[in-house]
């Protein structure tokens, strides 16, 4: 690639004309050896899928083979048909769709690890939500996905996309960074206003733990993918408002590196701190194992 930080990324973009996804499907195409054509269609095959997936959770029991999650995407479509959310009812659709999706891949469907399978629901939440609204065709959301794709490698390379290796801060951070800057992009922003927004996003997220009950991708997991989504959607109008992070966007991943590379490994997706040792949570996973040794027996 002929970018390693964000600043790079836009700085080029903006010399050559280019959105950050037409010059990130150039370039991926020019490291693959493919053609764009092919490399385009890969990903638009991905897209189907995550828009599959949001449609599943919205219409199937997804009930995860522990029990401890599942419907809750369903219950918010539920509670917007009957009520104003305070969010906004957009807001609140991207945020039941990305519950959607990861509650699919705690129920073992298929999904896209969008940049983790801990962070699959918030891509998919900000986008296809977008395109209902908005009435985009599926190439423009594909192009956006190269959009994301982009701002992923320089996080991925400068820092980590990891829960294990830097925290939730890494897949949830990371997956909000992502979407952020896409849908600033989706909407006719400039590469600079994207980068503002992952700036923006990732300030927000700084050391937020990795703490799963059980070790399980369930809980808190399935709804900081719902939070995610509002949070991108947030920081994507905050960058088309003007609104600048003060703190450079590759400062802001570098400290999110130091941040996780000093977290305890209690914090980073061992299930030995955090929600996972509280009261509660420890009594989910005693109640799990019975079922468990109980099952085996039989």
């Amino acid at each position: 690639m002929r970018f390693r930080t964000l600043q790079q990324l836009a700085e080029i973009c903006t010399a050559e004309n280019k959105s950050i996804g037409e010059f990130m499907l150039e370039e991926q195409a020019r490291e693959s050896g493919r053609s764009t054509d092919q490399e385009f269609r890969k990903m638009a095959d991905y897209y189907q899928v995550m828009k599959e997936a949001v449609h599943k959770g919205l219409t199937e029991d997804t009930t995860s083979r522990s029990g401890l999650t599942g419907l809750d995407a369903q219950r918010v479509m539920s509670y917007m048909s009957g009520s104003v959310p305070a969010v906004g009812e957009e807001a609140c659709r991207a945020m039941a769709f990305a519950l959607s999706v990861s509650e699919v891949n705690a129920s073992m469907g298929r999904i896209i690890a969008t940049p983790t399978a801990g962070s699959c629901g918030i891509i998919p939440g900000v986008f296809v939500s977008a395109q209902q609204r908005f009435g985009w065709d599926d190439q423009r959301l594909v192009m956006g996905l190269f959009s994301a794709g982009a701002i992923g490698y320089v996080i991925a390379n400068n820092s980590f996309v990891s829960g294990a290796e830097g925290g939730c801060q890494a897949e949830v951070g990371s997956a909000i960074g992502m979407a952020s800057g896409a849908m600033v992009e989706l909407r006719g922003g400039s590469p600079a206003q994207a980068v503002h927004a992952v700036g923006l996003a990732l300030k927000n997220t700084l050391g937020l733990i990795c703490d799963p009950v059980g070790g399980l991708v369930e809980i808190p997991c399935i709804v900081r993918n719902g939070f995610g989504a509002v949070n991108a959607l947030a920081a994507a109008d905050m960058a088309l408002a003007g609104v600048q992070s003060a703190i450079p966007s590759d400062e802001v991943v570098q400290v999110m590196y130091e941040a996780g590379s000093a977290m305890p490994a209690k914090y980073r997706e061992t299930a030995k701190g955090g929600l996972a040792q509280t009261p509660t949570g420890k009594q989910m996973m005693q109640e799990l194992n019975l079922k468990k040794r109980s099952k085996d027996k039989k």
